[in-house]
């Protein structure tokens, strides 16, 4: 994929200090910034989805075992009442 970006002042600044630091190419830092951002977020979803299963906020309701595989059963039910 071709990428073509617009950078303000300050961001082109840091990436050309970025590469003569580095000696990477534009692309190699581009895909360099892309992984970093992705381990970072998926790590993120993860945190939230182990802190939501510790809380105690899931199985706090009370209703039918079977909601989660009867729920439409249990919806057009109180919808007719």
């Amino acid at each position: 994929m071709r990428v073509n970006a617009r950078l303000d002042d300050e961001r082109s600044e840091k990436l050309r200090q970025l590469q003569a630091l580095t000696r990477l190419s534009t692309s190699e830092i581009v895909k360099c910034a892309i992984d970093l951002l992705y381990r970072q977020q998926a790590g993120r979803s993860c945190d939230k989805l182990d802190t939501l299963l510790s809380s105690d906020f899931v199985g706090c309701a009370k209703g039918p075992t079977d909601l989660a595989s009867q729920y439409k059963h249990y919806l057009i039910h109180d919808l007719n009442e």
